[in-house]
């Protein structure tokens, strides 16, 4: 119990002294004139609140990762609180917020776009094709477990529940922003943070302690924490999808010291959330075991429903039906809302693809590939999202790093962050099943070394940096 309230309480103090630091090395301006004034077009462009963008930009990063991705996590048992606190605080909050104060910067650029001006022509393109890939994954897997509980409760079956939801995308992702989600989704978002609190409330009222903090690994199958943790939890510690979100709100903001509340704040809002659903799993349950036992049941789904039923009763009922259909739904349709923002991106180059009817056309290929790929198990969906999402969130903190050092800036920030997620993504991807699947030692020793040569990298881009201030020097 002391470590789980000292977990919130750190995050707290993360967010009330060390956003302000992030904010200061970045350098705000509040006489800067926004894109959502200089850019303003009835669709994307249009200035919004900062409680409302703060509220929107958590339900768009958040849905149902920060839940389902922390039940995972209980598995490892306690040093998963660990990973939340620390990752939020130092990499992921970090990571949303130059994500969406970049964006700003330069008129509501997209992710991919950012990538491209600081770390080169080569990555943009890749990062390109990971973003739509990324996007498409998680709007599928996002609408494919709504559909199948939609199918379970009422008459509908999968097929019809999926053709209503995307029909709902189709419209939510042409309409102007203040139309569906300005309007609807601060609403959501408030129900995704009432029901954490409920959740935790819950936790101490049944009496069992929440376990305190241990370092020993408590996963039931003994799989390694490093990588596989920091890939598990995602959302509620760094996600790259969080970067394709933040342009959304970018272009609403009235001005850059909304910033540290919105991107920021949002993340650590969900850091919150994730550890209040980590600790339920792992304290409801008795044991990692019993958590195990009741994922091979029920999946995580059945998991938030038997948690929210028992601690809450009706309401709880109820609001697993929200979470589990509602917030889902959500992520999925600002996922694709951001594909056809890339998209619209992505071909500029061959013409002007603004306006709603070339939006709607251009949204139809992407919630094609999006509707085929619901067909698929949904784990093996979720399995691709989470290397994937981790790429995402590395290449946003290694621009982050070039932005600052390119600007004479304290880079480390984004720098060390970016380092131990290469270090992640390395090592995941020759370990896991879905990668290369080789021995646990073999992975770590490649990712070690592909890390190394990226720190190699790194040392040579602040050579190249100080060289170029060294003229601007001796002139003074």
């Amino acid at each position: 119990m002391i470590t789980f309230a000292a977990a919130i309480a750190l995050l707290i103090v993360g967010y009330t002294v060390y956003s302000k630091v992030v904010e200061r090395i970045f350098g705000i301006d509040d006489h800067r004139t926004t894109p959502a004034y200089t850019k303003s077009d009835g669709l994307d462009y249009m200035p919004m609140s900062w409680w409302k963008g703060s509220l929107i930009q958590l339900l768009n990063i958040a849905g149902l990762g920060p839940i389902f991705g922390a039940i995972m996590g209980a598995l490892y048992g306690p040093i998963t609180f660990i990973w939340i606190v620390i990752g939020s605080i130092f990499a992921g909050a970090v990571h949303d917020y130059f994500s969406g104060m970049l964006s700003l910067r330069h008129g509501g650029e997209q992710y991919p776009t950012l990538v491209g001006r600081y770390l080169g022509k080569g990555v943009k393109l890749i990062i390109n094709i990971i973003s739509l890939v990324l996007m498409i994954l998680v709007a599928a897997a996002f609408t494919s477990g709504p559909a199948q509980l939609i199918a379970q409760i009422t008459p509908l079956s999968f097929t019809v529940a999926l053709v209503l939801i995307f029909a709902y995308f189709i419209i939510a992702a042409v309409l102007p922003i203040n139309r569906v989600i300005g309007k609807i989704y601060p609403i959501f978002g408030a129900i995704l943070i009432f029901m954490a609190v409920a959740i935790g409330i819950g936790l101490f009222s049944q009496g069992e302690p929440i376990p305190n903090l241990t370092v020993e690994n408590l996963h039931p199958q003994e799989l390694p924490i490093w990588p596989l943790l920091m890939v598990t939890v995602s959302c509620g510690a760094i996600s790259g999808f969080h970067s394709t979100q933040s342009p959304i709100i970018a272009r609403t903001m009235k001005k850059e010291s909304d910033g540290r509340k919105i991107f920021y704040g949002a993340m650590i809002a969900e850091a919150v959330i994730a550890m209040i659903w980590a600790a339920a799993g792992m304290t409801f349950f008795g044991s990692t075991g019993g958590l195990q036992e009741a994922l091979a049941a029920g999946g995580p789904g059945g998991v938030v429903n038997e948690i929210s039923t028992s601690l809450l009763g009706v309401l709880g009922g109820v609001l697993a039906i929200l979470g589990v259909i509602i917030l889902p739904i959500t992520t999925g349709d600002t996922a694709l809302r951001s594909s056809r923002m890339i998209f619209v991106e992505l071909l500029s180059g061959f013409g002007n693809f603004e306006g709603k009817s070339k939006n709607l056309l251009l949204s139809i290929p992407v919630i094609v590939f999006t509707f085929l790929l619901t067909q698929l198990d949904y784990s093996f969906l979720w399995r691709y999202v989470g290397w994937t999402n981790q790429v995402v969130a590395t290449a946003m903190l290694w621009t982050g790093a070039m932005y600052l050092l390119q600007n004479n800036k304290f880079h480390w920030i984004c720098g060390v962050p970016g380092l131990f997620m290469t270090g992640v993504i390395s090592t995941y991807i020759f370990y896991a099943p879905e990668g290369f699947s080789l021995p646990y030692e073999t992975s770590l020793t490649i990712g070690t070394v592909l890390t190394l040569i990226t720190f190699v990298w790194y040392v040579n881009q602040i050579r190249k940096a100080k060289l170029k201030e060294m003229p601007q020097t001796t002139a003074a």
